[in-house]
């Protein structure tokens, strides 16, 4: 149902023009609907002065509040980059996010502590099929308003949209438990309002913290998905003029604003301009299909060199030996007067137990047993985003 209506948006203009589009939206609709539902909540617990329901109510005053600060994120997210800011205002949508967590944590502990002396100090309900009635629609209300926050998120890949989503979610399990135990208060007696009202501060002040947590490593900073890593891996190998790559690492300063950078291995014979053609093509393919600006790094690979190609055989043999599942990349056997220097790069598996000064004396001492005498330089990588697909 909400797909044509949310598409309607997205369709239109650039990409960050629809994302502004679509998050102003669900601002605007989160505000207006839990304005809705906190008059609800708000007449139904002062109908029946019941203390969970008021809590409940004022938790969706909060999500009012949440959903203006998504609404000016989004505002300020789409603003253009400037001379301050030369890779734009996206993050702004993850501060939004963050402000918003700590609303929620505020509203959770100020009801936490009403509902601790409504425990201490309990009073009588006066529950009627009204009060009943406000709370079944307000669960009908976020059922509808979780639905659209998903289904608006999933159009522009918001994980603050996708939070707000979740948190429709939660809200309708509580206010499911407000209605059970204002049920069984009003057809037992017993006096579990209060309880009901703490149960409920705990899960807002939880998911406050869920929700920080979220946005910190947005502003921190994440490795990329495993998804997106394959399928920058999947169009880097349909390349076959190039000897390999290495080192990928990847920026985000927003949804729309990823940076790459990557090392392509060609062959030491290509000239120049053959070299710059290929990786201007592969810059050009990430950025038109991945939506990626990408930053090669040429390595040169002496791969018509007979002796070259001899010692990284036995270097790959080397490194086979110590049973680790390592891999290894820029491969390099530089010549001198003196004594030549081999050099390369290992990736080593996460789970790996010795150090890199332990490796490197291992590795040191096969070389020079099985290779000969040669200088050793090793650089040891245990954070290479591509080792893992």
């Amino acid at each position: 149902m909400f797909n044509i209506w949310i598409n309607k948006y997205s369709m239109n203009g650039t990409k960050e023009e629809a994302r502004k589009s679509v998050g102003v939206i669900a601002g605007i609709v989160g505000l207006v609907s839990n304005l809705l539902l906190f008059v609800i909540k708000f007449l139904a617990g002062s109908l029946s002065g019941s203390l969970s329901i008021i809590t409940d109510g004022m938790n969706n005053l909060g999500d009012s509040a949440s959903s203006l600060v998504t609404l000016l994120g989004f505002r300020a997210a789409s603003k253009p980059a400037d001379k301050e800011h030369p890779y734009g205002h996206e993050r702004s949508e993850y501060i939004s996010g963050l402000l918003i967590s700590v609303i929620i944590i505020y509203v959770g502990i100020q009801f936490f502590t009403t509902s601790i002396n409504q425990i201490m100090n309990p009073s009588s309900l006066t529950a009627s099929p009204l009060v009943f009635g406000l709370l079944i629609i307000s669960i009908i209300v976020k059922v509808v308003q979780g639905n659209f926050y998903r289904t608006a998120a999933e159009s522009i890949q918001s994980n603050t949209l996708y939070s707000a989503a979740q948190d429709s979610t939660n809200d309708v399990y509580v206010t499911g438990l407000v209605l059970v135990a204002t049920a069984v208060e009003m057809w037992t007696g017993w006096q579990v309002d209060g309880y009901a009202g703490a149960v409920l501060s705990i899960v807002i002040i939880y998911s406050g913290f869920q929700a920080i947590r979220e946005s910190s490593n947005d502003l921190l900073g994440t490795r990329p998905s495993k998804k997106e890593i394959l399928q920058m891996k999947e169009l880097l190998d349909q390349y076959d003029s190039i000897v390999g790559y290495h080192d990928l690492l990847v920026h985000s300063y927003g949804p729309n604003q990823i940076f790459a950078t990557i090392h392509i291995e060609i062959d030491d014979s290509w000239d120049i301009k053959k070299a710059h053609r290929v990786i201007d093509n592969i810059e050009t393919d990430f950025e038109e299909k991945l939506a990626v600006e990408l930053v090669c790094h040429l390595d040169p690979i002496a791969i018509q060199s007979e002796h070259d190609t001899a010692i990284y055989r036995q270097i790959k043999q080397i490194l086979k030996s110590l049973h680790l599942e390592v891999k290894f990349h820029d491969f390099k056997v530089e010549k001198s007067n003196e004594q030549d220097l081999i050099l390369f790069d290992v990736v080593l598996p996460d789970n790996t137990a010795q150090t890199d000064e332990e490796l490197l004396k291992i590795i040191k001492a096969k070389i020079h047993q099985e290779i000969g005498d040669y200088r050793v330089r090793i650089k040891f990588d245990r954070l290479d985003l591509l080792k893992e697909v």
